[in-house]
């Protein structure tokens, strides 16, 4: 378990760098893009389709980062009022939706790039296939984030729920109520 935890961290690290630089590519290009059209009046055909494809990068592999740390849309309406039994079982529905939902995204993506793979981007002069590789990389290392932060939520004990915070602490919410009604502090 140990070297599992550990190759989550080295991956996850590396597609943080892999984001940042990727990051700073996108504002690099799209900089001298701006430059070279208003400053030196010669526009560049190849920096705004740069820039696209690298902030389609950056989002897939953030994506993947965002769902690696546990930032997954979720109701929070109804984790504020499950159960810890409840919570936990709602959780693990929400990670094997996410999961699944992923890697169909993942093998959708993958024959998609296979099927661009002759057509060129003409002002880069590559395959389009390597901007659409971005989907099956991301939603796989966003499945991947879902699983280790899955595994990880599975090892911590359960979080206090506002229901068992009612169960516990009911007499005094009810002495709460008698106070504020009866206008004594």
């Amino acid at each position: 378990m140990r070297l599992l935890c550990l190759i989550d961290q080295a991956l996850f690290r590396l597609v943080s760098a892999a984001v940042q630089i990727l990051l700073l590519a996108a504002v690099a290009a799209g900089f001298f893009q701006v430059v070279a059209r208003f400053v030196l009046h010669s526009p560049l055909d190849w920096s705004e389709v740069a820039t696209r494809a690298i902030i389609i990068w950056t989002v897939l592999l953030g994506t993947a980062l965002a769902f690696r740390h546990g930032a997954m849309i979720s109701v929070d309406m109804l984790r504020s009022i499950m159960a810890r039994r409840g919570f936990r079982w709602f959780s693990d529905i929400i990670a094997l939706t996410c999961m699944s939902f992923l890697l169909f995204l993942a093998w959708i993506g993958g024959q998609m790039t296979w099927r661009v793979r002759f057509q060129t981007v003409p002002s880069l002069e590559i395959s389009i296939s390597w901007i659409y590789l971005a989907i099956p990389v991301g939603a796989t290392l966003a499945a991947i984030g879902v699983l280790a932060h899955w595994v990880e939520q599975r090892r911590q004990p359960l979080p206090a729920t506002s229901t068992d915070d009612a169960q516990h602490t009911g007499s005094e919410h009810h002495a709460d109520i008698a106070s504020t009604t009866s206008g004594r502090p």
